[in-house]
């Protein structure tokens, strides 16, 4: 199948998605580059593309990687140029490989990345044919080390590729730099850097022409300055706009310019790109924490990975928007991407929803950290993993992160690393007393590589601090680590926050990655310099499982499926600005009778034994509680008497309706129930949207429930459930979130986890009328249908 660039293409539009139809092995063919390789029983697929999601589920690969495949994988793709494209330069971009890929066009090596988190791009411009003359583009991606990383990465070309066509004299790639240094209510300084590379053997006299548009897209204001540049040579220009009346960028109004950029040469506008731009100040006070725009705010965040379970890490965009929508409204304003660069698409949706985002690029230095196989702290571990690239790429990877994120006004800091300094894996010292291990690295080490690190970060932005989430703070304060930070990162540490801040007056200190508890958050809301704590996690992810048949991690507040969690309730009520109540069942301890856990021990159901005592859970952000069961009150509560951040009532069972109702000033405002369940007797399916683009990538979300006769949702429900789909769409992911299941994620039937599944539907490029079935044994069967337009 070979893909043509067609005449009809507007080579105004420098950049296009260069996803659809490419051919793919999984395994190892030395002659796989070549342009006669009879490729012509290879898989045709879309990218992006992750073949580790497609299994099989095996004991015998690694628990810190979910226990999925790794492999070598080729990649080929023929494509036509027309012959208009001539005199134009053509680069191939790739947001993201996973990893160690290998590049050729027509037979001529173009590069090999082995940091499976990072973009680049070729420049193919020498190489093309034209003349109707077919062009070969081959990728090799070697992840043959499954066992390399501490949770689930993927494999394959897992991120979009594009090709990228501009004139000779082009802005280079990642070569704007949009930046207000000085903001007031009354006018905002837009400083733009722009370096602009001329191909040309000759000098080329142009205009450099800036607009800044509002969220509209009308123009409000531009400059135009007249450049000389040389031939084969690259320059940068800066230009500065003021803006009136300037509306901030905030978590609460994530309000975005478009700043966008025009190259002219003889009349002729050869090159444009566009920037988005939030305008917004913000800095660390070592007393009082975090202020954007001048006013202080806590940092609510969480930690996320890039996978989405039965997607793998090849995620598309309206599987991330479902999701940071759902932490938006649980309170969250922030999210620490751990621990490698995200794709440019998220970060262009925490720029639009009004997320604090820590961009950040290791989690492992020059020595590897341990990669459990048999499961978490069991037998012995895996030591591959980025470090033996570490040396030769760091910079380079780190230099490219800030250049292609540099401009989402989302990021507020750059992490350099994360838990670097965890105790024996790999650094040791002698603070460590009984722990300390002579034969490993040296911590003192740490610090060297820490400067250059920050040194490469404010050679390419000088507006952002830089931090690093240090696992072991007692350990690292014996080097020069922390001070080479601008903001210092404690994982799991709160215990040091007070001593730290008394012994390091100069130092900002955050909670990097945190527990779930009360009391941690409390640590934050009650000491004015800390700025604000990043959980683990916001959603659950493939890999770090604890062994065996276990094959992934579930500390977040949103399951694999996206589905929330308990936790996330009980996380809302302590970030929530909107009133919410929340209840469910959990067990009665006879040691730390009062403690209450949200994470694991709390059940959103209510069914049991009749007259036998059960604990009532609640969580709530209003100041009283008054609890029903069946139209009576068990009694009113305040939360002011609960310090652990859980109302609870003991009460003996009885069928029926349980209700918590929510009150403020004597006022009800939130209410929620639980109903006792009956026997499984019905399907009933919840779609997100009734209509999806013919785009090939468009997703829907369809939410599978088993309920019963009186539409209860079945907590304990597990039947198998089989989807068949008609129309111009495909299934591509079914996900029940249930950590022990190892049926085959490409199948198209799967058992249901606490009643609940979800099915990713994705459109074809045709329209018509997607219909979508479920049935499961004697159930009810239910059906829904998705236009595609």
């Amino acid at each position: 199948m070979v893909n043509v660039l067609n005449q009809g293409w507007d080579l105004s539009v420098k950049s296009r998605k260069f996803n659809f139809d490419w051919k793919f092995l999984k395994e190892d063919r030395s002659d796989a580059f070549k342009i006669d390789t009879d490729d012509s029983d290879w898989r045709i697929l879309d990218l992006p593309h992750d073949w580790s999601i497609e299994g099989p589920f095996k004991e015998e690969y690694a628990s810190s990687t979910g226990y999925l495949p790794g492999g070598v994988g080729w990649y080929r793709k023929s494509f036509l140029i027309p012959d208009h494209v001539k005199g134009k330069k053509v680069s191939i971009q790739f947001d993201g490989v996973y990893k160690n890929s290998e590049v050729w066009i027509n037979e001529q090596f173009l590069g090999k990345r082995p940091y499976g988190y990072s973009s680049f791009n070729y420049d193919i411009t020498p190489y093309l044919n034209f003349d109707s003359r077919e062009n070969v583009i081959a990728v090799k991606v070697d992840h043959s080390d499954f066992a390399d990383s501490r949770w689930y990465p993927g494999s394959g070309i897992y991120r979009n590729v594009f090709i990228n066509i501009t004139d000779k004299v082009h802005i280079k790639p990642y070569g704007i730099f949009v930046t207000t240094p000085t903001i007031s209510s009354s006018e905002a300084e837009i400083h733009i850097q722009t370096i602009i590379r001329n191909d040309h053997n000759h000098k080329a006299e142009i205009q450099i022409e800036h607009q800044v548009r509002d969220a509209t897209g009308k123009e409000i204001i531009s400059t135009l300055s007249e450049q000389v540049i040389q031939g084969k040579d690259e320059k940068e220009f800066s230009n500065s706009i003021i803006l009136n009346q300037p509306i901030l960028w905030s978590t609460e109004t994530p309000y975005l310019y478009k700043v966008e950029t025009r190259v002219i040469k003889e009349g002729e506008v050869i090159d444009t790109e566009i920037t988005t731009l939030g305008i917004r100040s913000f800095h660390f006070d070592v007393n009082s924490g975090f202020y954007l725009n001048g006013e202080n705010l806590k940092m609510k965040g969480v930690c996320i990975h890039h996978d989405a379970g039965c997607l793998g890490a090849a995620v598309p965009d309206k599987v991330w928007h479902r999701r940071l929508q759902l932490l938006k409204q649980a309170g969250v304003n922030a999210i620490r991407m751990s621990h490698n660069p995200p794709s440019p698409e998220l970060l262009d949706m925490c720029d639009s929803y009004g997320f604090l985002v820590q961009d950040e690029a290791f989690d492992e230095w020059e020595y590897p950290k341990n990669k459990w196989v048999e499961g978490w702290n069991k037998g012995e571990p895996s030591l591959d993993g980025y470090a033996s690239d570490f040396t030769e790429w760091a910079e380079i990877d780190l230099r490219d992160m800030i250049l292609r994120d540099r401009n989402h006004p989302s990021i507020v800091f750059w992490s350099i690393g994360n838990e670097i300094d965890y105790p024996n894996d790999p650094y040791s010292h002698p603070i460590l007393g009984e722990r300390y291990k002579a034969d490993k690295p040296e911590a003192k080490g740490m610090g060297e590589i820490a400067k250059r690190l920050v040194k490469v970060v404010k050679q390419y932005d000088p507006t952002r601090p830089v931090t690093a989430a240090l696992a072991s703070v007692i350990m690292s304060n014996e080097t020069e680590f922390p001070d080479a930070l601008d903001v210092v990162g404690y994982n799991y540490q709160e215990f040091l926050y007070h001593e730290d801040h008394e012994k390091y007056p100069n130092r900002v200190i955050y909670g990097s990655e945190n527990g779930r508890n009360h009391n941690v958050w409390l640590a934050v809301e009650n000491n004015d310099f800390i700025s604000g704590q990043f959980i683990w996690t916001g959603i659950d992810y493939l890999g770090e499982a604890r062994g065996w048949p276990l094959r992934h991690a579930t500390p977040g507040m949103l399951d694999l499926a996206g589905f929330k969690k308990p936790l996330y309730y009980f996380k809302q009520s302590q970030w929530s600005d909107t009133d919410m109540v929340h209840i469910g069942l959990t067990s009665i301890k006879e040691d730390n009778h009062d403690e209450v856990n949200w994470d694991h021990e709390v059940f959103c159901r209510w069914n049991g034994n009749e007259g036998e005592t059960e604990r009532v859970a609640c969580c709530t952000n209003c100041p009283e509680v008054d609890l029903l069961l069946n139209g009576e009150s068990v009694g009113v509560k305040k939360q002011e008497d609960y310090p652990g951040g859980t109302i609870y009532w003991d009460i003996p069972y009885s069928n029926g309706t349980l209700k918590a109702v929510g009150k403020r000033n004597g006022n009800i405002t939130c209410t929620h129930e639980l109903k006792t369940a009956g026997e499984p007797t019905k399907l009933h399916l919840l779609v997100d949207t009734k209509s999806l683009k013919a785009d090939r990538q468009d997703v829907a979300h369809v939410e599978v429930n088993i309920l019963d006769q009186d539409n209860n949702l079945v907590y304990e429900a597990d039947n198998e459930i089989y989807c068949t789909i008609d129309g111009p769409g495909e299934i591509i992911g079914l996900e029940c979130s249930n950590p022990e299941s190892h049926q085959d994620y490409k199948a198209k039937s799967r058992k249901a986890y606490h009643g609940k599944l979800l099915i990713y539907v994705k459109a074809t490029d045709q329209p018509g009328t997607i219909t979508l079935k479920t049935t499961s044994g004697h159930l009810e069967s239910s059906f829904v249908e998705i236009e595609v337009k």
